[in-house]
């Protein structure tokens, strides 16, 4: 029996995904290093900035942003909106507000709370919580990056143009 495999995907959107997870890298050891950091509140307005310029780069990059989905033709944008709304997404397709974002970083809430107990204690309590915070921060932009190469993928989106 031949063993079952997954669709190929495009090259364009494999780049995507490398260059996006590059940039959530970079970005959630900002997160961390600022979360060391015993300042309360400090962090979750660190977190939410960089999500606020994040999530709309990794929309960018899979051609999925507000104004690229209204520049598709109708019945390639319908496809999109189908393929959005069947996944659930509250952060394809739109304009990035701090309230999206908020809602976003509630799906790992209990992370973010422990890292905020975490870091009174001194030393080893800021170290855990930047270890939570990146970690949080990843998870939160890995399930945006697959559920945007999902809609690509679904909608057969072409590379997105350069000075889109």
């Amino acid at each position: 029996m031949p063993a079952h495999r997954a669709p190929a995907v495009p090259a364009h959107l494999e780049a995507a995904v490398l260059h996006c997870r590059r940039l959530v890298r970079k970005r959630a050891l900002l997160a961390a290093g600022v979360a060391a950091v015993p300042v309360p509140g400090l962090d979750w307005a660190t977190d939410v900035g960089i999500l606020l310029k994040l999530i709309p780069q990794i929309n960018l990059a899979f051609g999925l942003t507000e104004a690229q989905i209204e520049r598709l033709a109708p019945e390639r944008k319908a496809v999109v909106l189908k393929a959005v709304s069947a996944g659930g997404s509250l952060l394809i397709g739109k304009l990035i507000t701090r309230e999206l974002v908020i809602k976003a970083l509630t799906m790992v809430g209990i992370r973010l709370s422990t890292q905020q107990a975490a870091k009174f204690v001194p030393v080893a309590g800021q170290a855990v919580s930047a270890l939570l915070t990146y970690s949080a921060l990843k998870w939160v932009c890995e399930q945006h990056i697959r559920q945007c190469l999902a809609v690509a993928q679904q909608a057969q989106l072409p590379a997105p143009s350069a000075g889109a």
